[in-house]
This record gives C-alpha cells, sequence and structure tokens, in this order.
C-alpha cells in the first residue's frame, strides 16, 4: 500500500504528504514534545540565541520559540480545518442537487456561487470581526462562507461530467435512489478531485488566518499561533530574524506542501509516470518500425 502511495503521488507528493503527517503528529502530541511551557515567561532571557536549552532561542519577554512553534501548529492547523469542513459540508450537498437536477436548481445555485465568490474571503473576514469582536471563530465563519464557492464549483463541474455518464442511467433504471447514486457513486468518482482541491484549499485558508493573526484579527496574544508569532516586529526592529522567520518558513511549507499534495491527488501525473509512459512509446516505435522492415 506504501509503495502504490508513492509510485500514485511521485517524490515530491510523497516528500509533501510526510512533511504534513509530521506537522500533525507534533500538533497532537504537543504536550508531550514541547520542551517547555510555550507561555512561560523568563525576562532576563530575552532574545537569546539557540542554545541547548532553547534550540531556537527566545522571543522579545523569554518563551521558548521552538515550544511556541510546536503549540502554535494546533490553532494554525485548526482554524483552517474547521473552514475547509464546513466548506465541503455545505458545498458539495448544493453542487451534487444541481448537478442532479440541472435546469432551473442549477442556474439558481450557480449564480448563488458566484455571488459568494466575488465577495473577497478577507473582507468578510474583517466585516464578521468588526460586528463580533476579534477571535479566531469570526475568522473562520466568514472564511468558511467565503470557501464555499471555491469548492464546490469544483464539485459542480465534476458530478455534471458524472451525471451525463451511462453508469448512471444504467443505476437509475435498475431503481436506485438519487442519494445513493450521488452519494455511493458521483461522489466516489469525484473523490480524488474533491480532496485535492480541499488540500489546496486548505492552505489557502492557512495562509488566510495568519494574515488575519498577524493583523491582530484572528488569535490574539499571547496565545501561541504562527499568525501571531510573524507579527513580531519588535525582534526584527532589534535584529532578531529567528522569533518571525521560523514561524514564516513553517507557514510557506505547509503551504506548499499541500499544493503539491492537492495537484497530486487531483489527478497531476508524477514524473516517474510520465518517464514510463514515454519508455513505452519508445519501445512500441521500435517493435513497429522492427515488424515493418
Amino acid at each position: 500500500m506504501i509503495s502504490r502511495m508513492r509510485a500514485s503521488l511521485g517524490p515530491a507528493g510523497t516528500a509533501a504528504a510526510l512533511f504534513l503527517i509530521a506537522v500533525l503528529l507534533i500538533a497532537i502530541l504537543a504536550p508531550l514534545v514541547a520542551p517547555a511551557d510555550p507561555n512561560q515567561q523568563t525576562l532576563l532571557d530575552a532574545y537569546d540565541g539557540p542554545s541547548a536549552a532553547h534550540w531556537l532561542g527566545t522571543d522579545g519577554i523569554g518563551r521558548d520559540i521552538l515550544s511556541r512553534l510546536i503549540f502554535g501548529s494546533r490553532t494554525s492547523l485548526l482554524g483552517p480545518a474547521l473552514v475547509v469542513t464546513v466548506a465541503l459540508a455545505v458545498g458539495i450537498p448544493l453542487a451534487l442537487l444541481a448537478a442532479w437536477y440541472g435546469g432551473w436548481v442549477n442556474a439558481v445555485v450557480a449564480r448563488v456561487f458566484d455571488l459568494v465568490y466575488a465577495l473577497p474571503g478577507l473582507l468578510l473576514a474583517v466585516l464578521a470581526v468588526a460586528l463580533f469582536g476579534p477571535g479566531l471563530m469570526p475568522a473562520v465563519v466568514a472564511l468558511s462562507i467565503a470557501y464555499i464557492p471555491f469548492l464546490a464549483r469544483i464539485v459542480l463541474a465534476a458530478a455534471r461530467q458524472q451525471r451525463v455518464s451511462p453508469y448512471v442511467d444504467a443505476l437509475s433504471v435498475q431503481g436506485f435512489g438519487v442519494i445513493r447514486i450521488t452519494v455511493r457513486h458521483i461522489l466516489r468518482n469525484i473523490g480524488p478531485v474533491v480532496l485535492g482541491q480541499a488540500a489546496i484549499a486548505f492552505g489557502y485558508a492557512l495562509l488566510d488566518l495568519a494574515s488575519l493573526s498577524y493583523l491582530g484579527l484572528a488569535v490574539q496574544a499571547p496565545t501561541a499561533d504562527w499568525g501571531v508569532m510573524v507579527s513580531d516586529s519588535n525582534a526584527l526592529l532589534q535584529g532578531y530574524w529567528l522569533p518571525v522567520l521560523a514561524p514564516g518558513v513553517l507557514i510557506v511549507c505547509c503551504v506548499l506542501s499541500l499544493t503539491v499534495l492537492g495537484a497530486r491527488i487531483s489527478g497531476e501525473r508524477p514524473q516517474p509516470y510520465l518517464r514510463l509512459r514515454r519508455r513505452d512509446r519508445a519501445v512500441q516505435r521500435v517493435v513497429q518500425n522492427g515488424a515493418a522492415s
């Protein structure tokens, strides 16, 4: 099974998947993995460099950077997970409904998706924060609404293609219900596309929430969060770049890994497969030339 996954994802996809699994495990096991309390302050150790006691140094009030990165992975991953889950839970049923019935149902659902898609997600988040106050949940709710058409439009396009397939007509003739056909067959066939786009959307949501936390609109200090850590401008002004660079690098690596993994899951062929296809075509040409001679 592992070898099959490596062959389907390719080297880049496999590396991205392993990196994301490692980040997820660290987030789950944060209390066991973190070397110190992420909120413990020691003013005498402010802006200490990397050492045996603090592998990545400390921030402006003496908190261990590595511990804050480990605990910050929890909030940094929880928010995007909620955004993608809500967007899929609302968007998939609407997309399948529109793809199955078509006509005015499809027209109404598609227009609603277009209307919501035209609204920038960050703008909705700023409005939600203005109405309900800063915090993670208002930002998550606003981004969830903005991400519904982002994912549902892709599901709708893929489900439309499956709707006109012969197997759907055959199942309908056999008396299978709409829910069974759409959930057990259509949704299953478009599953890789949905999962791939969900992974990409997860990366975008991670970046959006980190941006909102950087602006002080989502996760609030002193909670450990990657976006909050990047907003430590005092560290840069005093020449200490590690408290800001470390969470920034983690955000970039996670977003890139999610993008690569999502592209591989969605159906992009990894390079080894392409090389095998070229080799097979070359062998076929040699065989054809030999037969012709």
